[in-house]
């Protein structure tokens, strides 16, 4: 893999010199655009024929792409309830992926992570976190992507495409309540776009995905998701973005817990450990943005956005609703950007299946929720710090990027209990986390 990335970085950087010069004759009336053209096919040609050459690969393979970050940690937990020890912690995440691009609309990527294991499960779902602890043990790396897609729809006008495997995330939210970020789903998904003119275009997002494989029986739990989403610019300063989407988990019965990694908690669950109600939510959220042509202290446009989003699950009798709304002052990314982000969210117990969401958004809960069960290690899951649903708090973020690779942040989660466990205990939690990250 790594004289694959060199012959490809070669080969790039001369593509590139090729084209600075092509660029220059046109510039002298050397050549006219038309013969520029035809000379940068020529190129492009003889650079792909080098490189499948010097790399082994098939003449339908138009690139290899290299892509990863690495993130460093330091994380506290300080507690409201004396029963609470107060903890800090550092740690890391590593992703590295590679993309290769093939002729016929056809792309075929994978990526690796860090993580920790969760028992025969394999690693944490939501999380690519790891630890350092146990004598400088060596850690864990698992397949966080590996997937095919293929596009077969692009015009001016309609693009779609078509992803099986293990995927990014093909739904479009604003914040973490119903997926967290690190979340990657596995099954089929399907996107198609309307482009009306340049300020307007529609997208419809659509996926099934499995939950589980149980060997003993055929009711295998999966998650339906269908999105509508419409974006919008509406002058150089201003511009929307709304969706609303409908999420259905089948067999729910399946997903006891013995049968999935028993990460987060909030749900109310039956005597068998299953979730004690379906989920079949609507899901509804708005953004808008104003940018400035320039503002103090910040390189470049400088965005100004606000957000809300509303879930509701009809199929839960009560604790069936969750909200969010949050500010964000700039965007990080590019040196010299910054941003300053807030945002408040409310997640009722049964509003959502409790092992999706945010894995840093939780509370302290004294003792054990009723049916809780066991976690991967053994422990009885429910008394302690836990995330998932059943959780209410605010949420800050300060971030900076001094240079293109490197973005350092701080953020603070301030949450509690909706239903405290036991009712009256004290369940607020500060969490703290300082972060760096570098990206290739």
């Amino acid at each position: 893999m790594g004289m694959l990335a060199t012959l490809a970085f070669a080969v790039t950087a001369a593509a590139q010199s090729s084209d600075a010069l092509i660029d220059k004759l046109v510039d002298k009336g050397i050549l006219t655009v038309k013969e520029a053209q035809e000379l940068r096919e020529e190129s492009d040609k003889g650079f792909s024929q080098a490189f499948a050459v010097k790399s082994g690969m098939p003449e339908w393979v138009n690139s290899l792409k290299f892509n990863g970050d690495f993130r460093g940690r330091v994380e506290g937990f300080y507690g409201d309830n004396p029963a609470f020890v107060d903890r800090n912690r550092w740690r890391y995440r590593m992703r590295f992926g590679v993309t290769a691009i093939l002729k016929d609309d056809f792309e075929v990527g994978l990526r690796l992570t860090s993580s920790e294991p969760n028992g025969n499960f394999g690693g944490d779902p939501i999380s690519g976190n790891t630890t350092f602890q146990d004598n400088a043990s060596k850690k864990y790396v698992y397949f966080d992507l590996a997937y095919a897609k293929w596009s077969p729809i692009n015009t001016p006008t309609w693009s779609g495409a078509f992803t099986f495997g293990k995927m990014e995330n093909p739904f479009v939210s604003p914040s973490t309540m119903v997926f967290d970020r690190d979340y990657t789903p596995e099954g089929l998904a399907g996107q198609l776009a309307y482009t009306f003119n340049e300020k307007h275009s529609a997208k419809l997002n659509g996926a099934a995905f499995v939950l589980d494989e149980v060997g003993s029986g055929s009711h295998d739990p999966w998650l339906f998701m269908g999105q509508l989403r419409y974006d919008s610019i509406w002058s150089p300063k201003i511009s929307s973005s709304v969706g609303v989407s409908v999420l259905a988990i089948s067999d729910t019965e399946s997903l006891s817990n013995g049968n999935v990694p028993n990460v987060n908690r909030g749900n109310t669950r039956n005597a068998a450990g299953a979730p004690a109600f379906n989920f079949n939510p609507i899901y509804a959220n708005a953004e808008i943005t104003y940018t400035l042509e320039k503002f103090p202290g910040y390189s470049g446009a400088f965005p100004i956005g606000v957000i809300g989003d509303i879930i509701h699950n009809p199929a839960a009798p009560k604790a069936n609703q969750g909200y969010t709304a949050g500010i964000h002052f700039g965007k990080t990314g590019k040196k010299g950007t910054w941003e300053l982000a807030y945002r408040w969210e409310e997640l009722q117990a049964d509003a959502w299946y409790e092992e999706l969401p945010e894995s840093d958004f939780g509370a302290y809960y004294q003792q054990q929720l009723p049916n809780a069960g066991f976690s991967s290690t053994g422990n009885p899951l429910g008394a302690g710090y836990g995330s998932g649903t059943n959780v209410r708090g605010h949420w800050i973020k300060a971030s900076y990027s001094p240079y293109d690779s490197l973005t350092m942040s701080i953020a603070f989660f301030l949450t509690e209990l909706i239903n405290e466990s036991p009712s009256g205990s004290k369940s607020g939690m500060g969490r703290l986390q300082v972060d760096a990250v570098l990206k290739f």
